[in-house]
């Protein structure tokens, strides 16, 4: 709308023309619902006159520019300023002098900021730069009543007889409105009341302004009192009240009533028009009353001066939808479209979901190719996820397919559940070429990380995307996609798992273990199987340590290895020198109580003995004889002297006569033929006397070379016990004390 130039203009007095109140407000280019409720539509002043002495015909010079006019740069600087003195004065100089026109294109110009906007209007009175009229306090009103000011407003109103202002009609009708809408009937009651007392003739305006804000609560009893009050003040009803009146009864579900109101309608010779006919028909299919619907639309085709509009078409449409025939709403659907009335926004919105709901699929396809051709948006996007559901249901995918590429044309955001809905049913039909396809787009365009989104890609969808991407050699790209998920908050442990066997198998380990401490991290549920391949994948790339890193991971996590994993771990440890990492796995595994392939203890046992972990051999000996493990200590022992480790073997021989483990008598004297070779005649002295105190003899034969030895070293007193404790023991049997002997690991 132009702003009224205030020159030529002085005499002109804006005021604001209501019309009729416009609802049910039904036009056959309108979208809006049936029965929906209207919206206000004011009429302001028709753009302002060419300026003195301009023709049309006048050639346009582009060195000359028609200079600003003042309303113009008072509403910029009212808009982008703070209300100050200097504003004020700023205000002063460029219009010293103000008109009616001014004033009210100023207060248009700042509607939008309601604060703004009042106070300029209460200063300019007061700096006495202009007295306000009917135009400026009604378009004053409007303002706030649209921002909810309504004290403001109310105040506005009131106060305009004590300025010896006449309060018009027009006023009392936007404050009955404005409280109307932010749901204070009572106050809109009281101001409409309010009128009488001060004089302002009330007419057929103030009435449906005020049926208008009671019927939207559903006070139609009180509709009726005032409908009859109109009558009795021989005010006459319009087809507007008859329309609004309609709309409220049907609103309020009462047929009665609004049947009533229709015949009086036309008993009053006011003829229905096609609005009249839609508000009743909708009403009727309100009630399920489709016989009596079909019968007005009849009528309203029969007559020669009425007829049907998009509104009543879509009208019958969807009521034929809500009573369940879908055919006769396809029927409706095609009829409108050979009358030369074109289907809106809310025509395809009402029938697309029906034929998804009733399984016609190739009927929903053409439809939507139609509305795509149109370039029609729907009213509701929810429509595009039955529509792909319905197709992918039927096995149509080309069709469902071309769903999403409509959306594509009519500019409708796409979202995550949509593609989700493709792909998996792409990867259920094995078409897996198409469905990466759509899973490159969703990816490169982050959809998955769009806001607000409606539909999210369900786990039957992205499960199982990712599983064949992981089975197919491209879990790089499937972990890329789920973190993209993992952003939005999934958590599921299928495809966790899936990332895992995919990065495992394909040699990736590291990778397979940071999504296995993200599973950790968050509390996801980790299988046994995810551990089993990225531990086999580590021992493939001869990375032990790191295998025995994730089976310690596995335990944690409470799952028990199998025990050929257990042993796969040990000797690969033990293959790259880890003795004593293998030997902590051993000790899992004994713990944990699996018998099974032990085969490796007794390497195990001896390769720590051969380095001089006696103590932690020694305690691993301990362990397995709790067990029920007895290593084979003959060939340890053996082992060690043959190598000449007679420290160790001192050490092992010494542990299993102190715990009564039976040894062979042949590797007693292997073990003091060690000793007594390496000159450590005391260590075996020491053997020597246990071994007398424990088995009551022995035939070793380099018994008296050891004596010979310690009187050699001075030892007398040793050798001197010794000779006496042989003696003793001559002649006794040999005694086969000790513990039962375990059968050896295997």
């Amino acid at each position: 709308m132009g702003f009224l130039s205030n020159s030529k203009l002085l005499q002109w007095r804006p005021t604001l023309i209501i019309p009729k109140l416009p609802f049910p407000r039904f036009s056959s280019t309108s979208t809006a619902e049936p029965l929906s409720e209207p919206d206000d539509h004011h009429h302001h002043p028709p753009p302002p006159p060419p300026p003195p002495g301009a023709t049309s015909s006048e050639p346009h010079k582009a060195h000359q520019q028609s200079p600003e006019k003042p309303e113009t740069i008072i509403i910029r600087m009212i808009s982008n300023r703070a209300w100050t003195t200097r504003l004020q004065n700023s205000i002063r100089s460029v219009a010293p002098h103000m008109d009616s026109s001014l004033v009210w294109n100023i207060l248009h110009g700042t509607s939008s900021s309601p604060d703004q906007a009042l106070r300029f209007f209460r200063w300019v009175e007061r700096a006495g730069l202009f007295v306000h009229d009917a135009g400026t306090t009604l378009k004053m009103v409007q303002i706030l009543g649209r921002f909810s000011k309504l004290n403001h407003a109310r105040l506005i109103v009131l106060d305009a007889p004590k300025k010896g202002l006449p309060c018009s009609e027009d006023m009392f009708v936007s404050l009955i409105d404005a409280y109307g809408r932010a749901g204070i009937v009572q106050e809109s009651v009281r101001i409409f009341q309010k009128m009488k007392e001060l004089g302002v003739d009330r007419t057929v305006k103030s009435y449906d302004a005020l049926f208008k804000v009671i019927l939207r609560r559903g006070r139609y009893m009180m509709a009726k009192r005032y409908y009859n009050a109109m009558l009795r003040e021989g005010i006459e009803p319009t087809r507007h009240t008859y329309h609004l009146l309609l709309w409220g009864m049907f609103l309020s579900l009462r047929l009665d009533s609004a049947i009533r109101f229709y015949d009086e309608m036309k008993s009053r010779d006011i003829l229905p028009d096609v609005v009249t006919y839609n508000t009743m028909i909708n009403g009727y299919f309100r009630f399920k009353n489709v016989d009596e619907a079909e019968k007005l639309f009849a009528e309203m085709k029969g007559r020669g001066d009425t007829v049907p509009n998009v509104i009543s078409y879509t009208t019958m449409l969807k009521g034929y939808v809500g009573a369940g025939r879908v055919d006769d709403a396809a029927r409706i659907f095609e009829e409108m479209k050979s009358c030369g009335v074109k289907p809106n926004a809310v025509t395809f919105t009402t029938l697309l979901p029906a034929l998804c709901d009733a399984g016609k699929a190739a009927e929903a396809k053409n439809v939507l190719r139609e509305m795509v051709d149109r370039y029609i948006a729907p009213k509701d996007n929810s429509i595009f996820m039955k529509l792909l559901s319905c197709q992918c249901e039927c096995g149509d995918l080309d069709a469902a397919g071309d769903v999403l590429k409509g959306m594509i044309r009519l500019s409708i955001p796409t979202e995550a559940g949509h593609y989700g809905v493709l792909i998996e049913n792409f990867c259920k039909a094995n078409v897996y070429d198409k469905a990466v396809k759509l899973l490159d787009k969703l990816i490169e365009k982050e959809i998955i990380l769009r806001p607000q989104s409606s539909f999210d890609m369900e786990p039957s969808a992205y499960n199982l995307m990712i599983k064949y991407l992981c089975e197919n050699g491209q879990t790089a790209k499937a972990e890329t996609f789920f973190r993209q998920l993992m952003k939005k908050g999934v958590q599921d442990s299928v495809s966790f798992n899936n990332l895992i066997h995919g990065h495992s198998k394909e040699g990736n380990p590291d990778s397979a273990f940071e999504i296995l401490k993200i599973m950790g991290r968050r509390g996801v549920a980790r299988d046994a199987d995810s551990y089993r391949l990225l531990i086999e994948s580590y021992l493939r790339n001869g990375e032990p340590a790191d295998a025995k890193t994730a089976l310690d991971s596995m335990l944690e996590s409470g799952h028990v290895p199998e025990s050929t994993l257990f042993r796969s771990v040990m000797e690969s440890l033990f293959e790259d020198g880890r003795v004593q990492t293998a030997s902590r796995v051993m000790k899992c595994m004994v713990e944990k109580e699996i018998k099974e392939n032990m085969d490796l203890v007794s390497k195990i046992l001896e390769a720590l003995l051969m380095r001089g972990h006696v103590e932690e051999a020694l305690g691993r000996i301990e362990l397995l004889n709790q067990n029920g493990f007895e290593p084979d200590l003959d060939h340890l022992l053996s082992v060690l002297c043959e190598k000449e480790k007679t420290i160790a073997a001192l050490k092992l021989f010494d542990f299993a006569l102190e715990r009564d483990y039976i040894v062979g008598f042949s590797i007693y004297d292997k073990v003091l033929d060690a000793l007594l070779a390496a000159g450590k005649t005391l260590n075996a002295y020491s053997i020597l006397c246990k071994i007398l105190e424990k088995r009551g003899g022995t035939d070793w034969s380099s018994r008296d070379e050891l004596i010979k030895s310690l009187n050699r070293e001075g030892n007398t007193k040793q050798a001197d016990i010794l000779s006496r404790m042989i003696k003793g023991t001559e002649g006794s049997p040999l005694k086969r004390e000790g513990k039962k002997k375990f059968a050896p690991a295997t």
